[in-house]
């Protein structure tokens, strides 16, 4: 007989956790285990898997206590998000074969590596989210330079303010490209790569590969509009050398009169 089916809820809180103190914490005052990047614990009758990288995804924990263990979170959470990002998903165990179906995870055992796996695939997912809102919102913060080059043949920006967005945008890239490992099949599974098919399960029904290759492609989108901005900057500077070399040849020109005409 199927258990009762209960909720899996996923958030990203933060851009990472200062997960030293974190764990110390935690290992220290709950009944709480680390596995790799991962603290998990029981809490309040349910289960808690909290990522290094600002993931939290509960298992069949009730909501004012999710509230509850996020606040004292908190403290260990570099850069908070304005707006987290969450998830959430149904699931039942003792399910005749692993399944997963309009979010409803079916499970064939009880172990905490099994739903683990599971944990990591969500909480990817999740992550996922928040580098996706980050380049979406970039790209369309910036989307009326290109249009007013297009139109006018100029950014209109000037060259601290060029320079300015020029590092934002650059910022919002290198910010994603350098945590693209988060994306990759966690260390986890080289352990334990028996597990990996539940991981393979969640990653394939979120769609995470094809997201990622999306995600690729908006990063092209913006190292073209690097590539456009740098572009102007050199063309305004070299027009700026062109106009001194030119002022200064007419101001050599009118000497070199002046100094005729008095003699």
């Amino acid at each position: 007989m199927k258990e009762m089916i209960n909720k899996i809820y996923a958030l990203c809180q933060c851009d990472h956790y200062d997960f030293i103190a974190l764990q110390d914490d935690l290992l220290g005052s709950c009944n709480a285990e680390r596995i790799r990047n991962v603290v998990q614990l029981q809490w309040h009758g349910g289960e808690v898997f909290i990522f290094d990288y600002g993931v939290v995804v509960f298992w069949k924990v009730p909501d004012d206590q999710r509230d509850e263990l996020l606040l004292n979170l908190h403290s260990f959470a570099q850069q908070l998000l304005e707006n987290t990002l969450d998830d959430e998903f149904t699931f039942e165990i003792n399910a005749t074969q692993p399944a997963l179906k309009n979010d409803h995870v079916e499970l064939p055992d009880n172990e905490i590596s099994t739903r683990l796996a599971i944990s990591h695939g969500i909480a990817q997912s999740t992550k996922l989210m928040q580098y996706e809102t980050r380049v979406s919102n970039t790209i369309t913060s910036s989307e009326y330079i290109p249009n007013r080059i297009a139109t006018t043949g100029k950014s209109g920006l000037r060259r601290n303010a060029l320079s300015k967005l020029r590092g934002q945008l650059y910022l919002t890239k290198s910010d994603v490209m350098l945590h693209y490992d988060l994306l990759d099949v966690p260390e986890f599974f080289w352990e334990y790569p028996e597990l990996q098919p539940y991981y393979t399960m969640i990653s394939d029904y979120l769609e995470i590969k094809p997201r990622i290759e999306v995600l690729s492609k908006k990063l092209e989108t913006i190292q073209d509009l690097l590539e456009m901005i740098a572009d102007e900057q050199k063309h305004s500077h070299s027009s700026l050398l062109e106009w001194i070399i030119i002022w200064l040849i007419a101001i050599d020109i009118v000497i070199i009169l002046l100094q005729e005409f008095i003699l």
